[in-house]
Order: structure tokens, then sequence, then C-alpha cells
């Protein structure tokens, strides 16, 4: 299973980051929900960022890319083995930051990657 950190979560269900955090855990995957709203989403709370994670293997984006800019440093400290960029969150400047780092990227949408079996 892959431990994954959503970035953007949100207590609001209309919203995808909060899809994704029920399914993701529905299909046995661990999440990190860290966001700016409080509460918590399918049992887990949101957190602001603090200390990098160390054993994150998967972000998933949820943020557009004028909001994902101040969490450039933490997510290359975190070290995913990859990012997922939702629809709406592609961003050519952070994706060339992860290639540096040796971080994978996808331009891609969770929700569908775990319907089809490809997470």
């Amino acid at each position: 299973m892959k431990k994954t950190l959503i970035l953007g979560a949100t207590p609001n269900p209309s919203r995808y980051a909060y899809l994704a955090a029920h399914r993701l855990t529905a299909a046995g995957h661990e999440i990190v929900n860290i966001g700016i709203k409080k509460g918590d989403v399918a049992g887990v709370p949101i957190q602001l960022p603090s200390e990098p994670l160390q054993d994150i293997d998967t972000v998933t984006l949820y943020i557009g890319p004028k909001l994902q800019e101040q969490y450039y440093s933490y997510l290359m400290d975190t070290h995913p083995k990859r990012i997922i960029f939702n629809p709406g969150t592609e961003n050519a400047q952070l994706v060339a930051l992860a290639k540096e780092k040796g971080i994978d990227t996808v331009y891609a949408c969770t929700l569908v990657l775990l319907s089809t079996g490809q997470y």
C-alpha cells in the first residue's frame, strides 16, 4: 500500500480531495491530510505542514500552482517517490524541481487511477 499525502485536504464533501481521501483509505492506503481547513477527512485529521515526512510514497495535489509555491521546500524535503498532479494542478516549475530530486511526476487524476487499478 502507498502512504499518500493529500495536499489541499478539506472536510468539504463536494471537493475531489475529500473523495480521494475516502477512496484511498477504502483501498487500504494510509493517508496524511495536509491543508488549511480544520477538521477530519476519512478519519484522519487535517494538519498544517510542519516537519517533512520521510515515509511518503505519493503526494497527490489538490491546490493550484500559485498556492503550491509555498510548499516547494516541504515537498522536496519530504521526498516522495511520486507526485500526482490532478487536473488543474499542473505546474512545470514543480515538475522540474521534483525531477532534479529524482521524484516521479504524473499528470493524472487520483480518482481515475484508483478506479482503474493503476494507483
